[in-house]
């Protein structure tokens, strides 16, 4: 099955480093943050991706060039340029690089993907958020309800402490737990491809008219995920993961079987799409 990897956008929010580099480009552990969302993938057998590019598209494109020289020792010729590759581990993975514009919205991005997609289900993902999700558990759900779209809910990560007040008293102070159960749009979709005709043209997010449309007519559904979960929106996530990531096993690499999740329709388990 294939996997799109929504890799265009600016990054505004992490201009230190979008600068130079593409947001899905930026180092964590010593890696494109990309590359540990494929690993995701890769743990569970998917590994023909998509990437959908657009700011600094060709920094990806040579990046990808390059990986399986990156990912292997080789011997070279230098009179005739005969290389022999010695594989270090075995990465079979199928990456094709796809400029899908500049300019162009989540939505766009996807439309302009039609014949790749080659008429199956297929998988979406955003190439700066890491979870240990169960792929296999969410394509069984997604195929369980029947539905063209599935939206992976994860609940955010809690960024500030929390005051219970008595009028001017505190009650008790909390820091950084999460107390209430909030879901929100983690990415990790499954959709179909009547999807493709929720999307008008290049000026339309994904996260917008149609994800809401998709809701509203009842073919959007939610699989709850409740472990591991983070975005790399700022520095300060970047930092983050990347400690997460060099003290051994990174937690979104930590997988454990899910159990079956229940049929919830999105409207209903999503607070923010």
């Amino acid at each position: 099955m294939k996997v799109v990897l929504l890799a265009g956008g600016l990054g505004s929010r992490l201009a230190e480093e979008t600068v130079r580099v593409p947001k899905p480009m930026v180092e964590v552990a010593g890696r494109p943050i990309m590359l540990h969302v494929m690993d995701i993938y890769d743990h569970w057998g998917q590994t023909d991706f998509i990437v959908a590019c657009g700011y600094k598209a060709m920094s990806i494109k040579s990046f990808f060039n390059e990986l399986h020289l990156m990912n292997n020792d080789f011997t070279i010729g230098i009179g005739d340029g005969a290389m022999d590759l010695r594989p270090r581990k075995n990465v079979d993975w199928r990456i094709s690089v796809v400029d899908t514009g500049l300019n162009t919205m989540t939505g766009g991005r996807l439309l302009r993907l039609k014949d790749w997609l080659d008429g199956e289900t297929f998988m979406v993902t955003y190439s700066d958020g890491v979870g240990n999700v169960d792929i296999e558990a969410l394509l069984a759900f997604h195929r369980s309800h029947g539905k063209l779209a599935t939206v992976t809910a994860v609940q955010p990560p809690a960024r500030f402490g929390n005051l219970e007040l008595d009028g001017e008293k505190v009650t008790e102070f909390t820091e950084k737990v999460q107390k209430y159960e909030t879901w929100i749009n983690g990415g990790f979709f499954v959709f179909e491809p009547g999807v493709l005709d929720y999307l008008p043209g290049d000026e339309e997010p994904l996260e917008m008219a149609p994800l809401t449309n998709l809701a509203r007519d009842g073919q959007l559904m939610a699989y709850k995920h409740k472990g591991f979960w983070h975005p790399m929106d700022t520095v300060r996530d970047r930092d983050h993961l990347d400690r997460l990531g060099s003290e051994g096993t990174p937690p979104w690499m930590e997988f454990e079987r899910q159990p079956a999740s229940s049929v919830v329709p999105a409207a209903q388990a999503l607070v923010d799409v």
